[in-house]
């Protein structure tokens, strides 16, 4: 496998280190992005061919990873004249690593079986550092042949890998996943703020959080470094976060159970990315808890 070719569309913020991991691994990447400025730092590595189209990127490739923000330009991409399925030889396996929905993931996998082609959804987390480090968390869905097929590529880009089910399972944990710390971060926001309404020092309120069961990702890697040093400045935005949330609201009501904190963690995502604009990152949610009337 450590010879395969790999396509990789989407370098971006994530995708440019996930593709540089790979070309260390010793794989060869041909790499397209639509925005032509993106990954200019991958051109001089070894092993790496920017590709003019993302036909052209898959045509010859044996493994295709799509690092793209969500199902709706996965889908363009995938079956929209001229389209990356009519474009793929058979037996390539398509790995879909971005912040797709579930249920259009396990679409995709079927559409792309019926044409000879296997899929796996693999979404990451971990962030722009992990990415770097290439010790992202990846969760899998897909036939266990298929994720079998896939290690080597994505060990080369995480740390710990979990199978986690059939096609889409992937992408539903993982925005079930961002959901949770999602909630987390919001309820950590609220609480700093209120804490210092009252008087007391947030650095010793969050401190208090790390040695007790508050403790979350957000008190460990969030707070004292991009927010209450008001730097919000983590890599991962606001319009990220609320998108994922929206996902797991949605897949939690689309299997009928109960969604109402979901629901609600969505509203407080949508509100902050209103009131704080285009760009601002999902740690800013302190801020505008900070900024409400009465606060």
């Amino acid at each position: 496998m450590a010879a395969a070719r790999i396509g990789f569309i989407g370098l971006g913020r994530m995708g440019v280190p996930m593709a540089g991991n790979l070309l260390r691994a010793g794989f060869e990447v041909s790499g397209y992005d639509v925005n032509a400025q993106t990954g200019r730092e991958l051109a001089a590595r070894p092993g790496f061919e920017r590709a003019e189209s993302a036909q052209a990127c898959v045509a010859s490739a044996h493994v295709v990873v799509l690092m793209l923000p969500d199902s709706k330009v996965v889908d363009g991409l995938l079956w929209e004249a001229p389209g990356l399925a009519a474009a793929m030889q058979s037996g390539t396996l398509v790995v879909d690593m971005g912040s797709s929905d579930p249920l259009h993931s396990r679409s995709n996998a079927e559409r792309l079986g019926a044409r000879g082609l296997d899929f796996i959804d693999a979404p990451v987390s971990g962030g722009v550092k992990r990415a770097i480090d290439g010790t992202l968390a990846i969760m899998v869905g897909g036939p266990k042949a298929a994720f079998e097929r896939a290690e080597p590529v994505l060990q080369a880009m995480g740390k710990t890998l979990i199978h986690v089910g059939a096609a889409g399972a992937g992408h539903a944990v993982k925005a079930l996943n961002n959901y949770v710390s999602a909630a987390g971060l919001i309820a950590v926001s609220e609480a700093l703020v209120a804490a210092e309404k009252f008087g007391i020092d947030p650095h010793v309120v969050n401190r208090v959080f790390n040695a007790s069961t508050g403790r979350n990702n957000t008190t460990e890697l969030k707070v004292e470094d991009f927010m209450l040093s008001k730097r919000y400045d983590s890599g991962f935005a606001l319009a990220l976060m609320r998108k994922d949330v929206q996902t797991a609201a949605q897949f939690i009501d689309g299997m009928g159970t109960p969604g109402r904190f979901a629901r609600e963690c969505l509203g407080v995502a949508a509100a902050a990315e209103e009131a704080l604009g285009a760009g601002a990152d999902h740690t800013a949610v302190h801020a505008y808890f900070a900024a409400l009337p009465g606060t």
